[in-house]
């Protein structure tokens, strides 16, 4: 294989399975998102496709079992709950033309209920880019560096990221998260501005501009999955 590919696995329920060609595999092996359920699989290099093929037919049971397993995503509705900022939320139909924070809870305009999510969204985005923004000033401003810009994404696989021209990249789902954890995730991007890499002196200037950082980042490796649940489009 030279390229990746999706196969479709039969069965019920059917499941595509990504065919991922990986110079550094030494094996077949599969992997099952508990973010968003893709089934990956990393085909080395001299395997061919119809081994692939074969290797995930005969762990069908496994896949659906995985994926079975997998938390329920949750869509969030007036008269339901979201998280945000660590905490959860009610979310209270209360007219008006987008959602709003109002305290504990968020008011959602009556009109078009199907439209929830992508309200909640944008609000969420709007918040985040204002905190994020405050906190990677105020690290930018610790370390003596300025960045080239701030953009907000919905990533898996990373929560920031850092470009060698200096731009600042971010999930807005950290407005989900606690305040403590967003603030170390700008601490950790703005550190990069001063070491491309994750070497001893990378961390240590994490240290000196966010010194206890490491329970933030263990809450980031036990519930991050948790911000992921939710889903906001279709």
């Amino acid at each position: 294989m030279r390229a990746a590919e999706v196969f479709v696995l039969a069965g019920e329920p059917e499941v595509e399975v990504v065919l991922k060609p990986s110079p550094r595999a030494r094996r077949l092996s599969l992997r099952v998102s508990r973010l968003d359920g893709r089934v990956t699989m990393s085909v080395p290099r001299g395997a061919s496709r119809r081994e692939a093929v074969r290797f995930a037919q005969e762990r069908a049971d496994w896949i659906r079992g995985h994926l079975a397993d997998r938390p329920v995503d949750l869509r969030p509705q007036p008269g339901g709950t979201v998280l945000f900022e660590g905490r959860e939320v009610s979310l209270v139909a209360a007219g008006g033309r987008s959602a709003k924070l109002a305290g504990e809870e968020i008011h959602l305009p009556l009109s078009a209920p199907e439209k929830t999510g992508a309200r909640l969204a944008a609000l969420f985005k709007a918040l985040a880019r204002d905190r994020l923004a405050v906190a990677s000033d105020r690290y930018a401003a610790q370390v003596g560096r300025s960045y080239t810009g701030l953009t907000l994404r919905d990533t898996r696989s990373r929560w920031g990221s850092c470009s060698s021209r200096g731009g600042l990249m971010y999930s807005w789902r950290l407005i989900m998260a606690p305040p403590a954890v967003l603030d170390y995730v700008a601490a950790h991007e703005v550190a990069h501005l001063v070491h491309m890499d994750h070497s001893p002196a990378f961390w240590a200037q994490v240290e000196r501009i966010c010194p206890d950082y490491a329970p933030h980042r263990a809450w980031l490796r036990e519930h991050g999955a948790e911000l992921h649940r939710y889903r906001f489009r279709d």
